[in-house]
């Protein structure tokens, strides 16, 4: 590691610690040249999962998107932030596992998997979601939806 003082790599780390999370570690360091003491964090790189849109376009997944339409759906539910909290991980988690070693996931999977996280903790916010992700355009629509949730077998 470069000293940010004097620019030399001869180094040795003093202390290691990783943070609460795990996700990364930080090192307290001395230059053996002139003796000063910093910090240096090291994070694991990982490749972005790539969302396949309906229309072709490629785009990184972002999990605040699937946030913003999660909390649109259930403004005004009894809710509460940890749910969706857990309900925003959950899809993370599944999201990651379906791109595995290709990192690719279709916009449909995403859609999908956040009606399967929804549906256990509220069929309002499903048929909200529902609406939007496959685009009702007429009442029918919203009845077959609501018709499927009344119905054990269906989901």
């Amino acid at each position: 590691m470069r000293c940010p003082r004097c620019g030399k790599d001869n180094d040795k780390v003093l202390e290691s610690r990783s943070n609460r999370d795990g996700t990364s570690i930080r090192r307290r360091r001395k230059c053996l040249e002139c003796g000063h003491r910093f910090t240096s964090y090291e994070r694991i790189e990982e490749k972005p999962i790539i969302v396949i849109k309906k229309d072709g376009r490629h785009q990184p997944f972002d999990i605040s998107k699937v946030e913003r339409g999660i909390r649109q759906c259930t403004e005004k539910l009894s809710i509460s932030q940890g749910d969706i909290e857990k309900i925003l991980h959950n899809i993370e988690d599944s999201i990651y596992e379906m791109a595995g070693t290709s990192n690719m996931v279709t916009s449909q999977q995403v859609g999908e998997e956040t009606l399967k996280q929804l549906y256990p903790v509220s069929r309002v916010a499903y048929v909200r979601f529902a609406s939007v992700y496959r685009a009702f355009d007429d009442l029918d629509q919203f009845i077959d939806e609501i018709e499927k949730l009344a119905r054990p077998d269906q989901r």
